[in-house]
């Protein structure tokens, strides 16, 4: 899980410097970008857990034939979603920049950019769902293998296209777009071969199976897409402060998930051991467990920030030649990243809950975390002391939100000891 998402983050950030080296304004076009692109993953994601759910459960059943034909309608109702959502972007992208504040000067770029980045979009969410396929069946090589092979494609094909061909920033999105197809040729290869994909009438009501994927996805959509909209409105806000200032929080957005890796991952294999202990009543062991988590993202979290802030007078100027672009970003280097062991707890917190039979719990933190602590504290902070307040209000609302998961967690998680008989009982 960490190399897969590493592959994948290691590449955004590598995109942001080729990007970077364009100028300015390619990099707050990049910036205007990102928070569209989050909406967009979180709806991809949200129909990926329902395919792993749905397929999961069939092949637990032993019913294949229902497995293999849930895979063939969850890619075609996927990608046509996805598509829909795409072409909405497009046909909505003037009123979507006025929203974020985007300057006018910036359009022209954005409206270069976007065609080719959309239509990466589309392909690399048929080959997410493709992975979510693989891995409902058990196989997680080849998914990770995937991408690795897309994201090192995508590495060696941004100089090329970005410089070499002189696509500028269009061309980033179009080496995605190329790596991501040799990604699908090879899924689609796969696929075939394991018989994953074989749709058959008799063994799925296509309209049943649509109202259990959307009753699966629906929520799981809710809760990616939040900060996908708190990004739409942090964008916004920082677009007050000119082109630079966003150009510096597209690299930061970047740096943060790159950051976070190896707690992105953890929130995908903390689950089945809370699951495994909950099941036998070891209530203790799940308080150990999350402890020991806390304690462990606590500690590599501070380490990471003290890395960062080491580099804050170096490397800011090497990611942009632009000077108050690199003036933020090592506001940035200084401030933030000590908030994100604070943020580590809150999605552990969530995944946690989550796996505790809690939804509802869990979207609860997700709501406080950025429509409570993270927005609020940003626009304050913005309004009290420009872009330095921004970054301080980023560092206060993850703090804050980090403890209040971790107390909410811990109150829930007795309350349910004290009601819910131990299997022995």
């Amino acid at each position: 899980m960490v190399f897969g998402v590493l592959a994948l983050m290691g590449y955004q950030l590598v995109d942001s410097i080729f990007i970077s080296l364009l100028g300015t304004a390619p990099l707050a076009a990049l910036g205007f970008t990102v928070a569209v692109n989050q909406v967009l993953i979180g709806v991809q994601i949200g129909i990926g857990i329902a395919t792993t759910a749905l397929i999961s459960r069939a092949l637990g059943a032993r019913q294949l034939r229902r497995a293999r034909s849930l895979g063939v309608l969850v890619m075609a109702a996927g990608s046509g979603l996805m598509a829909m959502l795409c072409l909405a972007a497009w046909w909505l992208r003037d009123p979507i920049l006025r929203l974020l504040d985007a300057e006018t000067a910036l359009w022209p770029e954005i409206a270069a950019y976007w065609p080719p980045w959309l239509a990466s979009v589309w392909l690399g969410a048929g080959l997410y769902f493709a992975y979510s396929v693989a891995r409902a069946h058990g196989n997680t090589r080849v998914p990770g293998t995937v991408m690795v092979i897309t994201s090192l494609l995508n590495l060696v094909l941004d100089p090329l296209f970005i410089f070499a061909f002189g696509w500028g920033l269009p061309g980033a999105a179009y080496a995605t777009l190329a790596a991501f197809a040799v990604g699908g040729l090879i899924m689609t290869s796969r696929v075939r071969r394991a018989r994953w994909l074989r749709y058959r009438r008799d063994s799925l009501p296509i309209m049943r199976a649509l109202g259990e994927l959307a009753a699966i996805s629906g929520p799981a959509m809710l809760s990616q897409l939040m900060p996908g909209m708190a990004a739409v409105a942090a964008t916004s806000i920082v677009a007050g402060f000119g082109a630079p200032a966003v150009a510096a929080w597209a690299l930061n957005t970047r740096l943060e998930f790159f950051s976070i890796v190896i707690v992105l991952a953890l929130t995908m294999s903390l689950p089945p051991m809370v699951g495994r202990f909950l099941g036998a009543g070891a209530y203790q062991d799940i308080h150990q467990l999350l402890r020991l988590a806390a304690r462990f993202v606590l500690a590599l979290q501070l380490g990471i920030a003290l890395l960062w802030l080491s580099l804050a007078w170096v490397l800011p100027a090497a990611l942009s030649s632009d000077t108050q672009v690199a003036a933020y970003l090592r506001l940035w280097f200084i401030s933030v990243p000590f908030s994100f062991g604070a943020l580590g707890v809150c999605m552990l917190m969530v995944s946690a809950t989550n796996a505790l039979g809690m939804p509802v719990r869990a979207v609860i933190i997700s709501i406080l975390r950025l429509f409570a602590f993270y927005l609020p504290a940003l626009w304050l902070g913005a309004r009290m002391a420009g872009m330095t307040g921004i970054y301080v209000g980023v560092l206060g609302g993850n703090l804050l939100a980090g403890l209040t998961a971790w107390h909410m967690v811990r109150r829930a998680l007795r309350r349910l000891e004290t009601t819910t008989p131990s299997p022995g009982r």
